[in-house]
Formats: structure tokens, sequence, C-alpha cells
């Protein structure tokens, strides 16, 4: 009786350990990728280069996250988050850039950046503190995900600012639970690969300002 309890008391001890281990090196591992983007960012922006365009940036994003995901286990896996990250805040350079160029565009990314830190920070301190589970989410994310995802595409060659617009805001909400979603599953140690729980904050986190930015900015009159 009392080995069964030890026993189980043990194996309650390394399950709190390994998840607070996931916990450290996924945060750890999020914070140097958001620099890295940074970096990249400022130097696109810098540079001014041009917007790779629609189908290179879904081929380069698709392609560099099914390849972190192939060798999420292996230190090339480490090699890959870079890369996409790094890819991710090139293509984020020129759209800075086009949004500094309006009248009170640096009003608007910083807001939009500002937001941003403000709901991932908040998000994240609520899942880790109350805990609760919100594993009950994934399906309801999956879906949304991909429907907004279509609808944007759909927005671009259909030409239609109202439907990309809502797509905006329906990504806020949907990166937002999907910040909630993912904390939780690390918590609860669903996620125990800290490679592929910083690739999905962070795409979260990019979504989501990006997603900001565009609300902000046309109600800041760009459109």
């Amino acid at each position: 009786m009392n080995t069964s309890i030890a026993n189980h008391s043990a194996r309650a001890e390394t399950s709190v350990l390994a998840t607070n281990k996931v916990i450290r090196n996924t945060y750890t591992l999020l914070s140097m990728t958001l620099l890295f983007s940074a970096v990249t960012a400022g130097v696109s922006m810098a540079l001014n280069l041009p917007h790779p365009g629609l189908l290179l940036t879904l081929g380069g994003y698709f392609g560099l996250l099914f390849a972190t995901a192939k060798f999420r286990d292996s230190s090339l896996g480490l090699a890959f988050v870079f890369a996409l990250t790094g890819f991710m805040g090139y293509t984020l350079g020129p759209m800075l850039n086009s949004y500094l160029s309006l009248p009170n565009g640096g009003q608007v990314v910083m807001t939009a950046m500002g937001g941003t830190g403000a709901i991932f920070l908040g998000l994240s301190a609520y899942a880790l503190t109350t805990r609760k589970d919100f594993s009950f989410m994934g399906g309801f994310l999956m879906v949304g995900i991909l429907v907004a995802f279509v609808a944007g595409i759909g927005a671009v060659f259909l030409e239609m600012p109202a439907l990309s617009l809502a797509v905006s805001a329906a990504f806020v909400l949907l990166m937002a639970g999907l910040i909630l979603y993912e904390t939780s599953n690390i918590i609860h140690g669903g996620e125990t690969n800290y490679i592929m729980a910083t690739v999905t904050l962070f795409v979260a986190i990019f979504n989501l300002f990006t997603s900001l930015l565009h609300l902000l900015g046309f109600m800041g009159g760009d459109d």
C-alpha cells in the first residue's frame, strides 16, 4: 500500500518536473525566436525588401513548418524553427514599412505591438495560474482557423476589403483561443515537445499582431 502511494507520488513529481521543463524551454526558445524574427524584420525594413508575394509566402511557411515538425526531436528542428521564424520576420518587414509610411503609421504599429503583448501575457498568465484545461477548444480552433484561412485567401483574390477585415477580426479571437489552448496543453502534458509548442505560440503571436495591425490600420483610415 505504502509502496503504491510512493510510486504514484514519484510519478506525479516526475510529471510535474517534465512539464516545468517543457514550459521553461518553450518560453526560452519563444523569446529567442521573437528576437530573431524582429531582427530579420528590421533588416527587411532597412533594405526596403519587397514582399515575396502570397504564393511564395505560403510555400515558404508551410514548407518550413513541415520540416520543423519532421525534425522536431532533433537539433535540426531548432535550425528549422529559426528558419521559419526568420522567414516570417522577413515577410513582416515590407508590411511594417507600408504602415509606417502612413501619417499615423507609427502609432498604429506601436498600438498593435502593445495590444499583442498585453493579450499574450494576460492569456498566458491566466492559463498558467488557473491551470484550467482548455483542451475542449481544440476541434473548434482547428475548424475555425481553416475556415478563416480559406476566407482570407478568398478575400485577397476577390479583392473584398470587408471580408478581409472580418477575417482579421476572426483571427484575433482564434489566436487568443490558440494561446489559451496551447498553454493549457503544455501544462497538462498534452504537448511535450517544446519545439512544436514554440512554433504554435509564435504563429499565434504573429497572426495576432498582423490581424490587429490590419484592423487598427483600417480604423486609422489607411484603407
